[in-house]
C-alpha cells in the first residue's frame, strides 16, 4: 500500500549551507514559528515576504528553493503575528494535514518541522552549558556561540526507537502510556541510551516496559520529531510468546488487537489512534493494510 510518510528522499528544500553566512536573511521568505507553533491557514504554511514579517528577533537560514531564499522568524510576541485567516498552530496538529496534501504537504511539513525543531533547540540553549555564560546565533541560526570560552554549540537530535511488535497470530500489540490521555493507544518506544545500538534500544525498551523478547527485528523507516528534539525510529518485530508483564510505572495497560477489534475498538472510542502523518500511524496502517479513518 501506498503511504504519505516516505522519508526515503532527498530534502525537498536545498539546505544551501554553504549561504548561512553569506545570506541576507531579512530579504528573505519567511515562516514564522515560535514555542513549537507555525503560522499556517488550514494547513498551509504561510510564508511572508520581507515587508510583511512581524517584530522579531532570532532569524534561522532555511534554505534555498529555486531562487528563493527561505528563513524561519520568530516573533517577539505571539500577539505582533496578524495575517487575515492565519494563526499559530501546533505542528502536531499540522502532521496529519501536511499528510493529506501529497508532496506539496510533504514540502510544507519539512519547512515547519525544520523551523519548529531549530527554534526550540535556540530557546532552550540560551546560555553555554560549560562555563554558563550568554550564547549568541551563528552561521545563519545552525550554530549557538560563547564569546566567554569560544565554544560553539550545534544543534542536538536525541534518537527514539518505536516498535510495531505482532505475535503468532498476526495480532498487533497496542500499548497505552501512563501519561497518555484516556483510551490513546499506540506502540512501544523509548530513547536510545549511550553506548547501545538502535536496534539494542528496541530489544531493551520493549523487554523494560512489556516484558517481551523480539525476533525478526527490521528498519521500519524513521521521522523527524521535534517534540522536541527527536528523530523516531520505526522497527517492526515479532514475539513467539505473547504474554507481557507490564512496567505500571511507564505502561500503565496493553492488549493484542485483530484488525477486526481495532476496527470495533475505534468505532467505540475505546482505542485512540496515533496521529495521521505520524510515523507509528504509518506502521499501524502497515500492518493493517489500508488507510485508517
Amino acid at each position: 500500500m501506498k503511504h504519505d510518510l516516505l522519508l526515503d528522499d532527498p530534502l525537498i528544500i536545498d539546505r544551501a549551507s554553504e549561504r548561512r553566512e553569506l545570506v541576507d536573511m531579512a530579504t528573505a521568505d519567511a515562516v514564522v514559528v515560535r514555542d513549537g507553533e507555525v503560522l499556517a491557514i488550514d494547513g498551509d504554511l504561510v510564508e511572508l515576504p520581507a515587508g510583511q514579517r512581524p517584530a522579531h528577533g532570532l532569524q534561522i537560514y532555511l534554505g534555498r528553493e529555486g531562487e528563493r531564499d527561505l528563513v524561519a522568524i520568530v516573533p517577539e510576541s505571539p500577539d505582533d503575528v496578524h495575517v487575515p485567516g492565519a494563526r499559530m498552530t501546533p505542528l502536531r496538529e499540522l502532521l496529519g494535514l501536511f499528510a493529506a496534501r501529497g508532496q506539496d504537504g510533504a514540502r510544507d511539513r519539512e519547512l515547519a518541522t525544520t523551523a519548529v525543531a531549530i527554534s526550540l533547540w535556540h530557546a532552550a540553549h540560551e546560555r553555554c552549558a560549560r562555563c554558563g555564560g550568554a550564547t549568541e546565533p551563528r552561521m545563519g541560526g545552525w550554530v549557538r556561540r560563547c564569546d566567554a570560552d569560544s565554544r560553539d554549540h550545534y544543534p542536538r537530535t536525541d534518537p527514539a526507537v518505536i516498535v510495531a511488535i505482532t505475535d503468532p497470530e498476526d495480532r498487533l500489540l497496542m500499548a497505552h502510556a501512563s501519561h497518555w490521555s484516556e483510551n490513546r493507544y499506540s506502540h512501544l518506544a523509548g530513547y536510545v541510551e549511550p553506548g547501545e545500538s538502535l536496534e539494542q534500544a528496541a530489544h531493551r525498551e520493549v523487554g523494560e516496559e512489556a516484558g517481551l523478547v523480539l525476533r525478526d527485528l527490521t528498519y521500519a523507516g524513521s521521522q523527524p520529531w521535534p517534540f522536541p528534539a527527536s528523530v523516531m525510529v520505526g522497527f517492526r518485530a515479532r514475539v513467539d510468546d505473547p504474554a507481557f508483564i507490564l512496567d505500571d510505572d511507564e505502561i500503565s495497560a496493553a492488549m493484542w488487537v485483530t484488525r477486526a477489534e481495532l476496527d470495533a475498538r475505534v468505532a467505540d472510542g475505546t482505542l485512540v489512534l496515533a496521529p495521521a502523518g505520524s510515523i507509528a500511524r504509518r506502521m499501524l496502517e502497515e500492518w493493517y493494510g489500508a488507510p485508517l479513518p
